[in-house]
């Protein structure tokens, strides 16, 4: 990836084109059903007590439950209105994907046909039609890659795209924490790199891979010190809370609380899956099955085949 140099037209319209589409599809009845179904049930109300300013659902940070927030708060209290922030991360985390995947390969038919693969992923598209936390995660976590790849293959704009890539790390941390191995991979990957290129000078030195110019400590700022910040500042609405608000400055405390309810749940979720379910695509999970609206409806989560072989 040290090389930039390219014979290949960047993508970039096409990608953008694929994620208007894609973003077309999804709002397509986007407010059907006109129920809250599977985990919306946690995080709508949550959205709700969010407004009054009352705790609720502190298991989880607070990003996703705040965009739903907002929405309610700019569009009104329907199911619509709680599933557009979703949609629009669903769509433009898409576009990200197609960004990263093109500064990281820099070839115009792997990038057009690995977004091809994204926007006909089945969980991709069901996740950007609920109201659920996991689009902040993963459309925040998708920049944090763009901006890390175009770091790379940019050394001279490196500076400002790895500011970026902390705050979209922090960003997509802060919607769930599902995103941290990816995230602890980037600077790891910089540091690993870093150590085999510069051998013993690796902390001082500069003018070495993966970026020249940016030293380890500098990254060390981008990567881990601003995405923390980052995350902490998307929990200031819980620190005017009117009851059981949270400590702005005792972010251990409130962590360690936020692990002990996530460790109170010992039984199994009828839901859980492994690895091999999903890339064998014979995990399904009915998020509806119902009489809703005046007809029977079903919303049905399983791998697309050809997308989860070709993808494999």
């Amino acid at each position: 990836m040290r090389d930039p140099a390219t014979r290949e037209a960047d993508p970039g319209d096409w990608c953008a084109v694929l994620a208007v589409f894609f973003l077309a599809l999804v709002w397509h009845r986007l407010g059907i059903p006109t129920k809250i179904y599977f985990d919306e049930i946690h995080y709508v109300p949550a959205a709700r007590k969010m407004l009054a300013l009352t705790q609720h659902n502190p298991e989880h940070p607070l990003l996703g439950k705040e965009l739903i927030a907002a929405a309610i708060r700019a569009l009104g209290d329907k199911p619509l209105y709680w599933r557009v922030p979703s949609a629009l991360l669903g769509a433009f985390g898409l576009f990200a994907f197609s960004r990263a995947l093109w500064w990281a390969s820099l070839r115009r038919w792997a990038t057009i046909a690995g977004t091809l693969l994204l926007a006909t992923d089945f969980a991709w598209f069901i996740q950007s039609r609920i109201a659920m936390l996991d689009m902040a995660m993963a459309s925040f976590g998708m920049v944090m890659l763009w901006m890390a790849a175009s770091a790379v293959r940019r050394p001279r704009q490196a500076r400002w795209r790895l500011a970026l890539c902390g705050i979209a790390m922090g960003l997509a941390i802060a919607a769930k924490w599902s995103i941290v191995p990816a995230a602890m991979t980037l600077g790891l990957g910089f540091f690993v790199i870093r150590l085999a290129a510069a051998g013993r000078r690796f902390v001082t030195a500069t003018k070495a891979a993966p970026i020249p110019g940016i030293s380890l400590a500098e990254a060390a700022l981008w990567l881990g010190i601003v995405p923390m910040l980052v995350y902490w500042a998307t929990f200031a609405p819980a620190f005017f809370y009117h009851a059981n608000g949270i400590d702005p400055l005792a972010p251990i405390a409130w962590h360690r609380y936020m692990l002990q309810l996530q460790d109170s749940v010992v039984k199994a979720h009828p839901y859980r899956s492994v690895w091999y379910q999903w890339m064998g695509n014979w995990r399904a999970i009915w998020y509806l099955y119902e009489v809703v609206d005046g007809a029977q409806r079903g919303i049905v989560l399983i791998g697309n085949p050809f997308t989860m072989i070709a993808g494999l």
